[in-house]
């Protein structure tokens, strides 16, 4: 895996909307993940900012962001924050490619699943809520796999659902209360 490393002048940044996060309850038992970040895009570049903006408030200043490179097609070398810098780099075998590491000098190490662009609303929203449960013990990896076998089972019950509404199913009682139709041998029997 190759990872691009993004050299864009900090004056061509733009800016970014809100950051679309969740995170654990302050005081509340440790788990694997410190909450569930929901970015818009692929582009580092753009999403980091709205993120550390909100963490930098709640956790300190944040100086420093990992990532691994499988979903992130461009890392830059650094982003630029509301009156400093972070300083981003990557891990490909090392870190959870669902993972996103944040560092503070001050205060410590946050982890936050991060949660796929493209992810439907619902997705996101049962993942963040399970990215925050106190104590949580999955991983960001674990909780992305859980989510997307959830997924399939509901969706293979929703072809079903559709499939007998539809009249893929046929209950032989219900549709045929007479289980020897007139002409039948058996009907012919009875007579």
């Amino acid at each position: 895996m190759t990872a691009t490393i993004d050299r864009m002048p900090i004056s061509e940044r733009v800016t970014s909307p809100p950051a679309r996060l969740s995170l654990t309850p302050t005081g509340s038992v440790p788990g694997l993940l410190d909450g569930a970040w929901w970015p818009r895009s692929r582009d580092l570049s753009r999403e980091l900012p709205a993120l550390i903006d909100v963490l930098d408030a709640r956790w300190g200043r944040i100086t420093r962001v990992t990532v691994n490179p499988t979903h992130w097609p461009k890392i830059p070398r650094k982003v630029p924050v509301a009156g400093h810098t972070v300083h981003v780099g990557w891990f490909a075998d090392e870190q959870d490619p669902h993972k996103l590491i944040l560092l503070s000098y001050t205060t410590g190490r946050w982890d936050l699943l991060v949660i796929p662009p493209e992810t439907d609303a619902a997705a996101a929203a049962r993942l963040m809520a399970t990215a925050t449960t106190p104590g949580g013990l999955a991983s960001a990896s674990a909780l992305m796999t859980n989510e997307n076998t959830s997924r399939e089972a509901r969706e293979s019950l929703d072809r079903e659902e559709e499939w007998e509404t539809e009249g893929g199913h046929a209950s032989g009682a219900a549709e045929n209360p007479n289980p020897n139709p007139p002409g039948s041998i058996s009907s012919a029997r009875g007579r």
